[in-house]
């Protein structure tokens, strides 16, 4: 990244109250458990923040998948804090994206809906001023770089390195036409920093190797760093590699063929995550990384995905649209093969990371930090509203549908003509039997949604003018 943009970032975190403002107070806890998990080495960890694409809640073997076998990312759930009740910001993945990167609900980050390539169908534009978690970790000297899929803009000011990460090699768009030729509508959005580039091969396969040579370029290095490794599998189409199809098939007898191409491709992209594991262990970096692995929504039902035991997939507000697997692992600091049932969002890995580092959490954060679950296990539930929404394009002219939650009691519905109906999550799981209006927890819901509309109606989500081209 430019030294002039990163200045001009680090002076927006002072206007903001954010890290370059708080550097003389860090976070305590953070530098605590820093220290104390290092047996008084005060270097921060190393993070690997890895995010699949349309990744199903019981897709991989830890979480009931018995058709596939998926042994890299279930040694992370074994050796790290698996959560069974971790929610992507949005059932699509734009708005959750940018969750990701600002810890604030997506509709408040200006990014309400899918972005697109073409602008009368694309719904957001990523705040100008929301400070990112590259930038934040940039201001302690942290190294950042993003691998893979961003697709939360095309052109300046929201491109990677203009949004604080020191190194991009990845895809600016949304899906790929093709996992071989990585076009979208014909257009080329493969870049090296802010290069196009034309690589051959495998989509999944190139990410890996990308990621794998930031890796080997930082070893040497003191300077810990951030790797946003975003794979755009198992998105369709399903394209796994050929030989991966028949291992699958040859394995499970009868199962169906789109099935088979999407346990093929998860299991693919399992052995591309091992890879880079593996190169964190030969390196010996493994110990010293803290390695968070989610998913941007829920499963694809269409392409066969299995959301079970939650009911629904991408794009419903119900669980299986937006409940995501999930697990955070620090070898030796985090204790292996826990489980938590703590419900947690994406925009909660931004304060969590910001306490781990040391770097003061801006205001305008709307996560909660999750350090102490992740090291101690001892974190009290708190009484809290969870939003989502989503602004649909296409045939639904920009319509908006919502879902709000506190505690046990989830309030949703999954098109913005549809009436809102009331669940208890702990009676029934699977959303089918709604409770009536007459609930006071119908209109406590409500009225706490319609708050958060209110405010994020306040946030213009569409570029200015002179980018309307």
């Amino acid at each position: 990244m430019a030294e002039k943009d990163r200045v001009s970032r680090r002076e927006f975190v002072r206007r903001a109250g954010g890290a370059a403002a708080g550097l003389g107070a860090v976070a305590g806890l953070g530098r605590c458990l820093v220290r104390a998990g290092q047996d008084g080495d005060a270097r921060r960890p190393n993070v690997l923040y890895i995010m699949v694409d349309d990744l199903g809640y019981g897709d991989l073997s830890c979480y009931g998948a018995d058709d596939m076998e998926t042994p890299n990312i279930d040694a992370l759930c074994r050796d790290g804090l698996k959560f069974t009740q971790f929610y992507a910001n949005c059932p699509v993945c734009s708005p959750t994206r940018a969750s990701m990167l600002t810890g604030q609900y997506p509709d408040l980050a200006g990014v309400p809906g899918v972005i697109r390539t073409n602008a009368d169908n694309s719904w957001g534009f990523l705040e100008p001023d929301a400070a990112t978690l590259p930038e934040l970790l940039g201001e302690v000297d942290y190294h950042t770089a993003m691998v893979g899929k961003w697709h939360l803009g095309l052109e300046p000011p929201n491109l990677p390195n203009l949004r604080g990460f020191d190194h991009f090699h990845g895809f600016l768009g949304d899906m790929m036409d093709d996992y071989y030729t990585h076009r979208r509508r014909r257009n080329n959005y493969m870049r090296l920093n802010r290069t196009e580039v034309d690589p051959k091969g495998h989509a999944t396969e190139i990410f890996t190797e990308w990621a794998n040579d930031y890796i080997r370029d930082r070893a040497d290095t003191d300077q810990p760093f951030f790797l946003n490794l975003t794979y755009n599998a198992p998105h369709v189409p399903l394209q796994p590699p050929k030989q991966w199809v028949q291992l699958v098939k040859r394995r499970e007898g009868d199962i169906g063929d789109k099935r088979a191409r999407l346990v093929a491709f998860i299991e693919h992209l399992d052995h591309n995550i091992g890879e880079v594991l593996d190169t964190l262990k030969n390196l010996g970096l493994y110990s010293d990384t803290l390695i968070i692995f989610s998913s941007d929504n829920g499963g694809d039902l269409p392409a066969a995905a299995n959301n079970d035991p939650t009911h629904g997939g991408k794009e419903h507000m119900f669980d299986g649209g937006i409940r995501v697997p999930t697990s955070v692992t620090w070898p030796g600091r985090i204790r292996a093969g826990s489980v938590t049932d703590f419900p947690a969002l994406t925009m909660d890995l931004v304060p969590t990371l910001c306490d781990l580092a040391g770097v003061e959490v801006p205001d305008e954060v709307d996560g909660i930090s999750l350090l102490p679950e992740l090291m101690t296990r001892d974190m009290k539930e708190p009484d809290r509203y969870m939003f989502w929404m989503r602004k649909e394009g296409g045939k639904y002219q920009g319509n908006t549908y919502y879902a709000a939650r506190r505690g046990k009691w989830k309030l949703l519905q999954n098109k913005a003509s549809e009436p809102y109906r009331l669940f208890n999550l702990e009676e029934d799981p699977r959303e089918q039997n709604p409770v009536g209006k007459e609930h006071p927890m119908y209109s406590n819901l409500k009225e706490a949604l319609e708050k958060h509309i209110q405010e994020a109606e306040k946030v213009r989500w569409k570029p200015p003018r002179r980018l309307d081209r």
